[in-house]
């Protein structure tokens, strides 16, 4: 699985790249098909304490991306919410699947 962290007008530093992906490991238990994901972080306000929003795409097999967003003063807590919404968004999908396959 390929886990892409993207900055825009933000510096990607290591401590917020390792956090998005140490997230993003936990999605395939959700879905097995998840083929690729990314992370955009932007930072909207361009003061010394701005606020971030954070984008994830979620790429599985057989089906459209997943994509949610959030935004947050705490780009840690933007990357936990937009994981929260993506795994829930998974694990829905696989739900359907199920049912569909009955």
């Amino acid at each position: 699985m390929r886990i892409d962290v993207i900055g825009r007008q933000l510096e990607i530093t290591k401590a917020i790249k390792d956090h998005a992906e140490g997230k993003a490991d936990k999605l395939p238990k959700f879905y097995d098909g998840v083929q690729a994901v990314r992370f955009t972080i932007s930072k909207i306000d361009h003061h010394h304490k701005g606020s971030f929003d954070v984008e994830l795409v979620i790429d599985v097999e057989k089906h459209e991306d997943f994509v949610s967003h959030c935004k947050s003063e705490d780009v840690y807590g933007a990357i936990d919410e937009v994981v929260h919404k993506g795994s829930r968004q998974l694990a829905e999908f696989k739900e359907k699947l199920k049912i569909e396959k009955r």
